[in-house]
């Protein structure tokens, strides 16, 4: 895969998708104007679990005309983890990078991310917990369940990271030859920045405001029993990191 003057791109964005018709079209649309003019150029990775709202349809109609967009389409597998680690995978980047495809992410911050790389960085994180970033997008149950999450992993694991559930990542390629991901869920973010901070690498966390989805139908848990019920498994992670690791 080539960028529109022929080289290949040094930043691979992954858009792990299922069920964001609505949405993936002028998500890849921001991402490439975010991006576009960054030095080396960018390609866009769709990982689609074979969407029934036809959001792959889409995306291959774009990558027949648009060389920087491309479709992974599976049949076979699902899961948010295993759709961004077959991203990885196939990313032809040096800078590999992922976030939330219902656009609570402002694709506009990719730059920003990237600064953070090309500043000496060896991953850049969207970060709602330091200074400048916010979490507007979200009930109250779930910012207090997010919070919470947040800060018993700087307690039992690492202070120095804010917001361990970030999910908005840019890193070196290299690095996931090292680190893969693991879990079912958001819990592979705590345990990849973890595993990662322990391993010597550089993280700077960078400010974001994240938004409420405007189009499709919601992820996350839509009540109190669904972050609870989430929540186990953030707690084992956690856990098992602190103790086992």
């Amino acid at each position: 895969m080539m960028t529109q003057n022929g080289q290949t791109p040094k930043i691979s964005i992954i858009l792990p998708t299922y069920n964001e018709a609505d949405n993936i079209e002028p998500l890849i649309d921001r991402t490439l104007t975010a991006l576009d003019n960054y030095p080396g150029g960018v390609e866009v990775l769709v990982v689609d679990d074979d969407s029934p709202d036809g959001t792959w349809k889409l995306v291959k109609q774009r990558s027949e005309t648009d060389a920087r967009v491309r479709l992974i389409h599976r049949t076979t597998e699902r899961g948010l983890t295993s759709a961004i680690q077959r991203g990885i995978q196939e990313a032809q980047g040096q800078w590999v990078g992922w976030m939330d495809c219902d656009m609570s992410m402002p694709p506009e911050e990719w730059p920003q991310l990237a600064d953070g790389l090309a500043q000496g960085a060896n991953l850049a994180i969207g970060s709602r917990y330091v200074p400048g970033g916010t979490d507007v997008a979200h009930s109250l149950t779930g910012r207090v369940f997010s919070r919470t999450i947040n800060i018993w992993a700087g307690i039992l694991l690492d202070w120095s990271i804010k917001d361990y559930t970030s999910g908005f990542i840019l890193a070196q390629k290299e690095i996931f030859e090292q680190i893969d991901l693991r879990g079912d869920y958001g819990e592979y973010c705590i345990d990849m920045l973890y595993r990662a901070k322990k391993a010597g690498y550089t993280i700077r966390e960078l400010p974001y405001v994240c938004v409420p989805r405007e189009a499709g139908e919601s992820k996350t848990a839509a009540n109190a029993w669904g972050y609870l019920t989430r929540g186990v498994g953030y707690v084992k992670t956690l856990f098992r990191l602190r103790f086992r690791s």
